[in-house]
């Protein structure tokens, strides 16, 4: 259950009205980076999870509810920022003093709807579920993959991606109240980031991401595609990889390697400790380890979602008891 508490969690305000601003704050509100998509997002990866990592569930949960209430901040501040649009236009231009000699209301409404004309004629000077070129909010815009080494590394790039936004946001205000509340969403996507890259390092094996580990014939080799002679090198091409810490095979013609190993068919783990066989074992073990820790945890009858206080779980062992066992 949901409870709405009317106060803010940060202080939103606005020195003045700003229709253009409104306009573009609406990519936080319904923008495929905005906090609407986050908080969908979070919501719908906690129920898979719900049994098998109850704690990060919580966290799921948790950064979910904050993030519906950061889009009501957003929604709040959209909302000052239009104040004089809304409700009765013309009677509120016509006694509201935001409307000097210089600045007309005609003015005014033209900046406020030429980007997004919908912005104005459908909802009458309020928040849309759209983002700031009209474009409806979509179900699209939401990644839920069911496997949480899958689902945090998108919500850590995620909150990346909402973070810059802000960031470029703050660039076209110069409200220091709105600078204020923009620096403080800006600065909990950073949080965030941090929090689910934690939860991502709580959960072992985490690389590759899901369960199969991938072949090692192809693992580590690294293509050069460009034209140019020389080509460039890195840490993504060079020395180790990051992940299995396998040595990178540069191939520097993929046409002549192609041709030579009969479509990459006929070569063998190179540079890697892994063989076919090893990962072959290890798909197998991590796999069942990762549908019996699901499996215990998931009753098949009499289910319940959640005690009520003088009610019994239907899980006699917890998660981390279970791994100890394992």
């Amino acid at each position: 259950m949901f409870y709405h508490a009317k106060e803010l969690q940060y202080k939103a305000r606005v020195s003045r009205p700003d229709p253009r601003f409104a306009g573009l704050l609406l990519e936080q509100f319904g923008g495929g980076n905005g906090e609407l998509s986050a908080c969908m997002q979070y919501f719908l990866q906690s129920f898979a999870c719900r049994r098998s990592h109850p704690e990060i569930y919580d966290l799921l949960m948790d950064i979910a509810s904050e993030e519906l209430g950061h889009l009501e901040m957003v929604g709040a501040t959209i909302q000052m920022l239009l104040a004089g649009v809304s409700g009765h236009l013309k009677d509120a231009a016509d006694q509201s003093d935001i409307f000097a000699d210089s600045f007309s209301k005609e003015d005014f409404i033209h900046q406020a709807f030429t980007v997004n004309p919908q912005f104005g004629v459908v909802s009458g000077g309020g928040p849309t579920l759209t983002n700031s070129t009209g474009a409806p909010w979509t179900a699209a815009y939401v990644n839920a993959n069911g496997d949480l080494t899958v689902d945090l590394r998108s919500n850590i790039a995620a909150e990346s991606r909402a973070k810059m936004v802000y960031e470029y946001l703050m660039q076209f205000t110069d409200d220091k109240y709105v600078q204020e509340t923009l620096n403080y969403l800006m600065t909990r996507e950073v949080a965030h980031f941090q929090q689910f890259e934690a939860a991502l390092m709580t959960i072992r094996p985490n690389f590759p991401p899901g369960i199969l580990q991938s072949d090692p014939r192809y693992s580590n080799i690294y293509s050069k595609n460009s034209l140019d002679e020389k080509g460039s090198r890195g840490p993504w091409n060079e020395g180790r990889s990051t992940g299995f810490g396998e040595e990178w095979q540069y191939i520097a013609d993929p046409r002549i390697f192609a041709r030579a190993t009969n479509g990459l068919t006929e070569i063998e783990p190179e540079g890697t400790d892994r063989t076919t066989e090893s990962v072959r074992k290890a798909d197998k073990e991590l796999s069942k380890r990762r549908s019996q820790e699901i499996r215990h945890v998931t009753p098949l009858k009499e289910m319940s979602w959640c005690c009520y206080g003088h009610q019994e779980c239907t899980v006699s062992t917890s998660k981390d008891k279970y791994i100890e066992q394992l």
